[in-house]
């Protein structure tokens, strides 16, 4: 009697263990289609990208260790100095534009306005419409001889048209342009993810605000901007990391027949194309390439202390 119960016992946890792992076995089937599609097309690339960080490779010849060269290359040389610069530039220029006009524009379409449903769209519009036809429609209103702001400019001020800023034609105004572009097209969508903070601030503490005289600044500074705190940072540490990795807008707007950018436009990931692709620099571009993965990487791990002081 008591072999049999350790037989059916035996028998159960069998069935048991048998029913686990085709329970396991389900969960695996389910995700497994992702994780080979991440494996293959990211995981695999980033350590291949790795190691050609530490050789150097023309994609034709044999691959030649080089140590620590790329990183130490990369040090002394005022190109990549030059793209990262702009770089910064860049990101300097359309953080705190974006940002505030996102927001201004959030608070207004908050309100109980007539069009509000309509003006939401109408500004998210550019950040959803295909950028190569929305680059093609700036560049010809900024277009420096029959664009129409220079052509208004010109009537307001009655300056020649010749002695009007170039915009994009113009390496002195050219990151001014860019960046302007940069604000007008994303800051629909930075607006969406304010609405909808706004959305979770309670209107009792408005109430309390106004009943205490508060006034209208007064409850946006002491109330709406600290209520919208986590969403700021979090748009903030995306916006930053978006800015540091931008290359297709910079493509659309300066790049000409040849797809080239001068010093004054040309950014990190332009450069990092350039060099792999054009000069057939593999390991040289790798190594740009984990520069500004340790840079987002940074970023990154910024954003991830901030949201656990603001989960507590």
């Amino acid at each position: 009697m008591q072999n049999e119960t350790v037989i059916r016992n035996h028998t159960a946890k069998k069935s048991g263990l048998k029913k686990r792992a085709k329970d396991h076995l389900v969960a695996y089937s389910f995700i497994a289609p992702n994780f080979i599609g991440f494996a293959i097309f990211t995981l695999v690339p980033m350590v291949f990208a790795l190691i050609l960080a530490f050789v150097k490779w023309d994609g034709a010849n044999p691959m030649e260790y080089v140590g620590m060269n790329n990183f130490i290359r990369l040090w002394k040389d005022p190109t990549f100095h030059k793209s990262l610069w702009n770089t910064v530039i860049y990101t300097v220029g359309v953080v705190p534009l974006t940002m505030v006009c996102a927001l201004g524009l959030a608070i207004l379409l908050n309100q109980k306005i007539f069009g509000r449903n309509f003006m939401r769209t109408v500004f998210f519009f550019p950040y959803v419409a295909s950028l190569v036809a929305v680059a093609a429609v700036w560049n010809f209103i900024f277009s420096p001889t029959m664009g129409p702001v220079n052509n208004i400019l010109h009537a307001l001020t009655g300056v020649p048209i010749e002695d009007l800023p170039r915009w994009a034609a113009d390496k002195d105004w050219a990151m001014f342009t860019v960046v302007l572009f940069t604000v007008w097209k994303n800051m629909g969508y930075y607006m969406v993810i304010y609405l909808a903070g706004l959305q979770g601030v309670n209107p009792e503490l408005y109430e309390a605000a106004e009943l205490d005289g508060a006034n209208a600044w007064q409850r946006f500074r002491n109330v709406t901007i600290p209520q919208l705190a986590p969403t700021t940072f979090f748009v903030l540490m995306i916006l930053i990391i978006n800015s540091f990795k931008v290359y297709d807008i910079f493509i659309n707007l300066f790049a000409g027949a040849d797809n080239q950018l001068n010093d004054s436009t040309r950014v990190l990931v332009y450069q990092i194309y350039n060099t792999a692709f054009r000069s057939l620099d593999y390991g040289y571009a790798s190594a740009m390439a984990i520069v500004l993965f340790l840079l987002v990487l940074g970023i990154t791990l910024v954003q991830f202390q901030g949201e656990k002081k603001y989960g507590q």
